[in-house]
Parts: C-alpha cells; sequence; structure tokens
C-alpha cells in the first residue's frame, strides 16, 4: 500500500511566492519528491475554480503528475469567490478513511490551520504520513504541538533544493 497526497494549491503557491524569501517550486520534482520521500503514489491537486486564462497552468499541473481537482461554483459568482478548497479536501479524505480506501496514509500540504481537526483524527486512526508545510514560518500555530514525526517543512533548504 502506498501514500496519498493533497495539496492545497492555493496555500503552496503563497507559502513559497509570497514569503519572506521567496521562491518557486518545479512541479516535477515536487511530485519525485513526494512519490520518492514519501511512497506518494497519487497526488491530488486542488485548485480554485476553472478560469480560461490559467489552462497553461493546469497542464503544467498534470503534466508534472498530479490530478488536478477545481473547486465547483455557481457559474455567476465565479468572478466574486475565493477558491477556498479546505473543505472539498477535508471532504475528500475523510471519505477516503471512511470507506477504507486501499491507501496506507495521507500527505497533507499546507499550514492552513483549518486542517488541525483533519490532522488530529488522521493521527489518532495512525493515516497520517505527513503534513508538509510550504512555510513554516507562516503555518498555523495550532500545528506546534503535533510530533515532528509528522511534520516537515518545505521550505528547509535542504528540501527547497530538491524541489526549486
Amino acid at each position: 500500500m502506498r501514500n496519498i497526497a493533497f495539496i492545497d494549491g492555493q496555500n503552496l503557491h503563497l507559502g513559497t511566492t509570497k514569503s519572506q524569501d521567496s521562491w518557486k517550486i518545479n512541479l516535477k520534482r515536487f511530485r519525485t519528491y513526494l512519490e520518492q520521500k514519501y511512497r506518494g503514489d497519487r497526488a491530488y491537486y486542488y485548485i480554485g475554480f476553472a478560469q480560461d486564462t490559467n489552462q497553461d497552468l493546469y497542464r503544467k499541473i498534470r503534466s508534472a503528475g498530479f490530478i488536478l481537482v477545481f473547486r465547483q461554483h455557481n457559474s455567476a459568482m465565479l468572478g466574486k469567490k475565493k477558491g477556498n478548497v479546505d473543505s472539498d479536501i477535508i471532504l475528500d479524505i475523510m471519505t477516503m478513511v471512511c470507506r477504507k480506501k486501499d491507501f496506507e496514509g495521507i500527505i497533507l500540504v499546507s499550514g492552513d490551520g483549518d486542517y488541525k481537526g483533519l490532522v488530529d483524527f488522521l493521527i489518532e486512526e495512525d493515516r497520517l504520513e505527513k503534513i508538509l508545510f510550504p512555510d513554516r514560518k507562516r503555518a498555523s500555530s495550532l500545528y506546534q504541538k503535533i510530533d515532528l514525526r509528522y511534520r516537515a517543512d518545505l521550505s528547509a533548504p535542504e528540501v527547497r533544493k530538491k524541489i526549486s
């Protein structure tokens, strides 16, 4: 059995490009890193609603080996709503756990505190492989008490060198 990665695309993007020491992730190298380091068999990349102007970005994400998941919105609200994917990621992970899908653990890429309850549940169920923070400095303080074996920082120099 392998692990499954769930990436909060907006959190990953903002945590790397808007950090004090901004940098860009090479998506192909990042996908390889998830596979080799964390046995990430599948990797779901969640992003806000689909926009025609971002087709090149979507192709790039898919060609790197990610399964692209869009947030669903009413078409009348597309230009007015934030592409918040937190609830979609939580629901999809909980559905996999509850239906006892064939996987070993979850890799969550986000520093957003909205996932804290999910992370606690996954630890309790022995289903959390790792939560990866795009920028540890910007990660929610709610994660400070989580054992170090469950968390890692993508912006750490040795990791950043591998995936940038």
